[in-house]
């Protein structure tokens, strides 16, 4: 039987900084190897693959769109290429695929057909806003996008504090950056002054911004956070 081929999960950068940056040479190299990929964004993924490595052929490129609204039959077969011994790319707009990213269902099918999944090395905000919180790398949970519903939405932020307590468990979540100010807001309204919160925003670029306070601090402070990609992370002693 012809060796297969695998499925390799590429990570981009988190902002319009250069990529060799932020992103090891290895993801280069595998980049200049590949020429079938699956992506959330053709444009973006066709500009970070020329920026990466500018002298390959975007003619050549072989691009399967893998979106939220893409249907399970529709994807079914994205992985059929690796049966003939070709390997594959999946690219996620920010960050690393699979994780808050539609790049799991295909890695789930990977694992069904029995091929080789290689994660490779980039930058997760998730992950690098845990890292510079303070917090409790020990035992934390992301939750994902909380509701958008004002009610809802203190409802949730109430349980995620109460979970912490009991729990010993750091709480982070994400939000749409143009609703990150609501989202600040409601987090002051809703959290106990005791309970430390994180905000991390724009992580990896110039203008990142990463600070651990209480509720209490964090209602003195002011500054823009609107349409900036962010992560919430709160822990209640």
């Amino acid at each position: 039987m012809d060796e297969l081929g695998k499925v390799f999960l590429i990570p981009t950068t988190l902002g319009d900084n250069e990529p060799l940056e932020v992103l090891p040479l290895s993801i280069k190299k595998v980049i200049e190897e590949l020429e079938y990929y699956i992506v959330e964004n053709e444009k973006s993924a066709r500009r970070f693959i020329k920026r990466i490595s500018p002298k390959k052929s975007q003619e050549s490129l072989k691009i399967l769109l893998l979106d939220k609204y893409t249907q399970d039959y529709e994807s079914r077969n994205y992985l059929d290429i690796c049966f003939k011994g070709t390997s594959i790319g999946i690219l996620s707009e920010a960050g690393v695929p699979a994780i808050a990213d539609p790049g799991a269902s295909i890695v789930k099918l990977a694992h069904q057909l029995k091929l080789q999944v290689v994660p490779l090395v980039g930058p997760s905000s998730i992950i690098m806003a845990m890292m510079a919180s303070g917090m409790n790398g020990q035992n934390f949970a992301f939750n994902g996008y909380l509701p958008i519903d004002k009610i809802e939405r203190k409802t949730a932020i109430k349980q995620l504090e109460k979970r912490s307590k009991e729990l010993n468990q750091s709480q982070i979540f994400i939000e749409t950056p143009y609703r990150n100010a609501k989202m600040f807001t409601s987090l002051l309204q809703t959290l106990t002054p005791t309970t430390q919160l994180c905000v991390a925003i724009d992580i990896s670029l110039s203008t990142e911004y990463i600070k651990t306070m209480s509720i209490k601090d964090w209602k003195s402070k002011t500054f823009d956070l609107h349409k900036r990609p962010a992560i919430f992370i709160i822990h209640k002693s």
